[in-house]
């Protein structure tokens, strides 16, 4: 007993510092009552947003009073879709957009490949935020993924008709052949799709989106019209450890190798000068029907099969061919299309992890905020459900820009509950 009475002194005293700090990061509101509730200083339920907006200016305090924030893991849609019959239910509690924003976003529609996370919290925040009522998504699902997840996805999938699960499901992994495999046949489905669209894109459960939909538009269309984009190389017979350092970006995940090395078992098909780059791209509809019926593409993805690497090899050497719809033979590096802090940048592209680095590249934590939202990729890498206030700031941060660049009415379901007013700079 005299133990638990000489802590509480120190529980009071650290209470009312918590407590300062968050005072400290609110803005003053004269108007408003100085007097704290003492649930909102430990609860992040209680003010996302004041929280939110601290983190995106890079106040210093603000990452550590996150540390004392609980986020609730898990969207409450989660429930609806293990229920699965009330489709109208699971779009408005899912808070999915349902109209397109703006004329301009309804005549450029967008289709999207993307590879579910493990987390299905994780993977509800993300297509919600990327999801449009004009553009078109294939869903890869590992065919080892738990039966109650794979129902999950495909209640879901079933309430839209712009969302199906890629018509052959099997193994979906992070590198080699069959994520080469999957995103080809994520496009066959695509291009026989009775939906219109005028890029692909495709994502990994662990992005998530910085821009708006109408901001990737205008980024595609300014800097890159009717073009693609695949950020890479030509492939050097002999890579260098300061090559593969450079970019770290195209060294296999879990692999502490680089590119791919430059001799293969078999000489490329047609003579193709062989690229390295990303797994990650922007293609145009043109060039992937374009892959789907060249002899060079099919010969090449046969090609691919005994390759290191391959999925970073395919789509960068297609794209410089010169007869290519949409093709960049002289590009390199271009494209900003994912922002991620790499351990080897750290000090010179970045200002270091704040969440923790796995595979060499950060899951970000709160305190990553500021530089994610300053960058000018298109997507953030990696976001998990370790830091669920990261998901939470982005999205809450996503939605409000869209629907301040929308030019037509919200519907009520489309705005994300508010608990308190914030800071909205962030949100422009």
């Amino acid at each position: 007993m005299s133990q638990l009475r000489a802590t509480k002194p120190g529980l009071l005293v650290c209470t009312v510092a918590c407590v300062c700090i968050f005072l400290y990061l609110r803005d003053p509101a004269p108007e408003e009552p100085t007097e704290p509730t003492y649930p909102s200083a430990v609860e992040c339920g209680f003010y996302p947003d004041e929280l939110c907006s601290a983190l995106f200016e890079g106040k210093e305090a603000a990452p550590q009073i996150a540390k004392f924030c609980r986020v609730p893991h898990g969207s409450q849609i989660l429930a609806h879709l293990h229920t699965p019959g009330n489709c109208s239910r699971v779009s408005r509690k899912a808070r999915f957009i349902t109209g397109p924003l703006s004329a301009e976003e309804a005549n450029f529609s967008l289709a999207y490949i993307v590879t579910t996370p493990e987390d299905l919290d994780v993977f509800v925040r993300l297509l919600r935020a990327i999801y449009m009522p004009q553009n078109v998504y294939c869903i890869q699902v590992d065919k080892k993924a738990p039966k109650k997840y794979t129902s999950a996805v495909q209640t879901l999938a079933n309430c839209f008709e712009n969302i199906f699960i890629s018509s052959k499901g099997g193994r979906v992994t992070r590198t080699g052949f069959t994520r080469l495999q999957a995103d080809v046949t994520c496009m066959k489905d695509l291009v026989r799709s009775r939906f219109q669209w005028n890029y692909v894109i495709n994502l990994c459960g662990h992005d998530f989106p910085i821009k708006t939909n109408k901001e990737i538009i205008r980024y595609i269309r300014s800097k890159w019209a009717d073009r693609n984009i695949t950020p890479g190389v030509t492939h050097p017979p002999n890579v260098t450890p300061k090559t593969r350092a450079h970019r770290p970006e195209f060294a296999p995940e879990g692999s502490s190798h680089g590119l791919p090395h430059g001799r293969y078992k078999d000489e490329p098909p047609h003579n193709l000068t062989i690229y390295s780059g990303s797994t990650y791209y922007a293609l145009t509809r043109k060039f992937v029907e374009f892959v789907l019926t060249d002899i060079r593409a099919r010969d090449l993805l046969q090609w691919c099969r005994n390759a290191q690497s391959p999925e970073r090899l395919y789509w960068v050497t297609l794209n410089r061919l010169k007869d290519a719809p949409g093709a960049t033979p002289d590009a390199g590096w271009e494209g900003d299309i994912r922002a991620i802090k790499w351990r080897s940048e750290e000090g010179s592209v970045h200002d270091g992890c704040k969440g923790r680095y796995v595979r060499e590249s950060c899951v970000y934590g709160p305190g990553d905020l500021s530089w994610i939202v300053r960058s000018p990729s298109l997507f953030a890498n990696k976001v998990d459900s370790t830091a669920p206030l990261v998901a939470t700031c982005l999205e809450r941060r996503h939605r409000l820009r869209a629907l301040r660049q929308a030019e037509v009415p919200a519907e009520p379901h489309w705005r994300f509950p508010q608990e308190s007013d914030f800071n909205t700079n962030w949100g422009r």
